[in-house]
C-alpha cells in the first residue's frame, strides 16, 4: 500500500530538544518516530511521520505542532 511521509527538523541545545522529545513521546507514538541527532551546529530533532494518506499525515502534523508549540512556549516562560 502507497505512503506518504514528511519529516520536520528542529534545531536548539541539547537539553532544548530534549525536552521537546520528552514532551512529544507521550503524545502517541506510534504515529511517528522521532531521534535526536548531533551534528557540527549543535542538536537536531527528527520527527518522522508516516500516514496511508496525506489527510493522516496532515492531521499528526498538525498535532505535533501544537504540542512543540505549548512546549516551547513553557521553555521560553521559563528562561
Amino acid at each position: 500500500m502507497a505512503s506518504v511521509s514528511t519529516t520536520l527538523t528542529i534545531n536548539g541545545s541539547k537539553s532544548h530538544v530534549d525536552a521537546l522529545l520528552a514532551g512529544i513521546s507521550a503524545d502517541d507514538p506510534d504515529t511517528f518516530e522521532a531521534k535526536i541527532i548531533e551534528n557540527e551546529d549543535g542538536f537536531q530533532l527528527r520527527i518522522l511521520v508516516v500516514g496511508e494518506n496525506l489527510t493522516t499525515v496532515r492531521n499528526t502534523v498538525d498535532d505535533l505542532l501544537a504540542c512543540l508549540g505549548a512546549i516551547e512556549s513553557t521553555l521560553n516562560s521559563l528562561e
